[in-house]
């Protein structure tokens, strides 16, 4: 348990404390060991509780062993590797960019295609939760639901990526979805998909967690992907199903989507969300004005701290603090992630602005 946990607890339950605590996007192991003067890739866990202890409203999960990590080669263009079709993501690798165009080459692929007959996806990393769907019991086999309860005041998380949209979208590819997705046969498949995800909703809500962040990238920075209807058709019913699983089980939900959300706020907070995790691209003070203390995050913006401008780093934190002082629920957060080609010394003086500002 994090030494200040309360106060992490309090915001996801919209309390407004004093403190504005954080929830990063986190994978700038340079950052670290500059602000720590510990290498992070010698000594990993030294030096992810070194950057708690000065920061102590970060919650940064701490490695289990201090076990040293291979130091990565500077990849500073951000090539993909052609072999892999990932590229450099914090001190690791990113999840594959190559999606369904691998199994699926044609429409009549895509309707031929069962979800329920596939039902074990292990072996396709491409969708992300690549679990075995054949039961409940498959989905979490190394988060087993036997554990104690959540202890009044700490925050214990849970997630799930493919809540709806993610599904067809990495198992098909962008291009075949869209080619598809307005034809009537892709009712069958997205009913199957629904499935999925309900049996992992099921799942979770056995699971001894308080806060579940439920995933789907429905839009993108300039807006939605789909038209309204064809989410009220296919997406906003099953939210509310699943969050309502979730809920009757005392799970808060917190929606986690990139890009714009703006014009499906009040349909995503109808189906039963607390609130939001997004990018800049959204309108923080908008929801925050209309939805007393709901849970926001994800307003501070990477690109002012890729030009490493103080002024500029300053002036963000405190537009920041401001939508922070309209919501119990607000968290620090650069939306659009801090990744490892950051500036350290920016990534520092936003902390160090955050810890002066930070409070309501």
């Amino acid at each position: 348990m994090f030494e200040n946990e309360r106060e992490r607890y309090d915001s996801f339950m919209g309390l407004g404390p004093k403190r504005i605590v954080h929830i990063e996007h986190w994978s700038n192991p340079d950052a670290e060991s500059f602000i720590t003067g510990i290498d992070y890739y010698e000594n990993p866990k030294l030096c992810r509780e070194k950057i708690n202890k000065l920061y102590p409203y970060l919650f940064l999960n701490i490695p289990v062993t201090n076990d040293p990590k291979p130091r990565l080669e500077s990849n500073r263009d951000n090539e993909v590797d052609e072999q892999t079709h990932t590229t450099r993501w914090g001190d690791g690798q990113t999840a594959t960019f190559e999606h369904g165009e691998v199994f699926f080459k044609s429409a009549d692929d895509v309707f031929a295609f069962s979800p329920l007959a596939k039902l074990d996806f292990t072996d396709w990393p491409h969708v992300v939760m690549n679990r075995d769907y054949t039961s409940e019991d498959t989905i979490f086999p190394d988060n087993p639901s036997n554990l104690n309860p959540v202890p009044e005041g700490e925050c214990r998380i849970a997630g799930f990526y493919n809540t709806m949209f993610m599904w067809p979208m990495l198992t098909f590819g962008w291009e075949l979805f869209l080619e598809c997705c307005m034809d009537p046969r892709f009712e069958r498949i997205m009913d199957e998909f629904a499935e999925l995800s309900r049996r992992a909703f099921k799942a979770i809500a056995k699971r001894p967690v308080n806060i579940v962040f439920s995933h789907d990238d429905i839009v993108m920075s300039s807006g939605p992907v789909c038209s309204p209807q064809w989410m009220h058709k296919y997406i906003f019913p099953r939210y509310e199903e699943f969050w309502g699983i979730l809920k009757a089980a005392g799970k808060r939900v917190v929606f986690m989507v990139d890009g714009c959300v703006d014009v499906f706020v009040d349909d995503i907070m109808a189906c039963g969300a607390s609130g939001f995790i997004s990018e800049p691209y959204t309108n923080f003070k908008a929801i925050a004005g209309k939805y007393e203390n709901c849970v926001l995050a994800g307003e501070g913006d990477n690109r002012i701290l890729m030009r490493n401008n103080p002024v500029e780093i300053r002036k963000m934190v405190k537009n920041m603090v401001e939508t922070g002082k309209m919501s119990g629920g607000y968290l620090m957060c650069i939306g659009n992630h801090i990744p490892w080609n950051v500036p350290p010394e920016a990534v520092k003086y936003y902390l160090d602005c955050c810890q002066e500002f930070a409070y309501r």
